[in-house]
């Protein structure tokens, strides 16, 4: 193998992602997860769709960001020939589902990754104050959502390789495998969170959908497959998105800031650590992983 030292042999090394078009949801702010997937992806090479819905921004501590500022960014990172595109859609509508799969394909005339990284944050509780509207809406954006991002985008994929777009299925049933594939068709990443290693107290809501995602993956890898389609689901762990920030925060942060240098690496997470992640999974070379739960958090949940 070459030394770490040795020039790239070719583009195909450094550009991993070059004619491949990428829909990411969540894509609203500078200092959210999605921004850095969707610059991670675009310095690969990627054709880049983002989705965005500012009035759930507008309501958050955090605040809204210029969106011009967001599609700047990501314009700055991609290589030349390479196309941005955006939209905004309230994910909790099922009818925004299909029109943001068609207007995401429009942009190149395919689509080869999904990224779920939309979230409803805020307007969560404890089980004791827990009510039907906080339950559905997250579970609407959250899961639901991913769902039929998912499923839309799979029924596409099996209707290119000559299938029935939709196929019915009992308990136990397959759907039918179109493969084998020499590659992926196509790749799939889903958004947890870290209600696996510890409670989330006054996030029942939040934790409830999110785990709904991390419980299904393998089901839905299993099937996704059938069509050459890679999903894994990933858990960021603690990453400070503005909510850690003193002046866009609404919680207390005196604790936090006594805790984090006692840590392994005396910092929470920056929006790089999971798009990095992100866009090794989506590439090649991490296309050998396949139904994983993921957690990319510097050692926090080890305790």
């Amino acid at each position: 193998m070459p030394s770490s030292a040795s020039a790239p042999s070719s583009a195909a090394e450094t550009r991993p992602l070059t004619g491949r078009t990428a829909l990411i949801t969540g894509v609203s702010r500078r200092r959210g997860i999605g921004y850095g997937v969707a610059t991670a992806l675009a310095a690969l090479g990627a054709d880049v769709f983002l989705h965005h819905y500012r009035p759930h921004d507008l309501a958050q501590p955090t605040g809204a960001d210029d969106l011009d500022a967001v599609r700047a960014g990501v314009r700055a990172v991609q290589v030349p020939g390479a196309r941005l595109g955006d939209r905004s859609a309230d994910l909790r509508d099922p009818d925004t589902i299909e029109p943001l799969l068609d207007a995401a394909t429009a942009l190149t005339g395919h689509l080869d990754i999904l990224v779920c990284n939309q979230a409803m944050s805020g307007t969560d509780g404890s089980i004791y104050d827990m009510t039907p509207h906080r339950l559905d809406a997250h579970w609407q954006a959250n899961a639901r959502a991913s769902l039929l991002l998912t499923a839309g985008f799979a029924r596409r994929r099996r209707r290119e390789l000559g299938g029935d777009g939709a196929v019915a299925a009992r308990p136990g049933d397959r759907g039918g495998s179109l493969g084998p594939f020499s590659a992926p068709t196509g790749h799939v990443i889903w958004m947890t969170s870290g209600q696996a290693h510890g409670a989330m107290r006054g996030e029942v809501a939040y934790a409830t959908s999110k785990a709904a995602l991390a419980g299904i993956t393998r089901t839905v890898a299993a099937e996704l497959l059938e069509v050459g389609l890679v999903l894994n689901t990933v858990d960021p762990g603690p990453v400070n998105t503005g909510y850690l920030d003193p002046e866009t925060t609404d919680r207390d942060l005196s604790e936090h800031l006594a805790w984090v240098p006692t840590t392994p690496f005396g910092r929470v997470g920056r929006i790089e650590d999971p798009a990095q992640l992100i866009a090794w999974l989506c590439s090649d070379a991490g296309s050998w992983v396949v139904g994983q739960v993921l957690t990319t958090d510097g050692g926090f949940s080890l305790g």
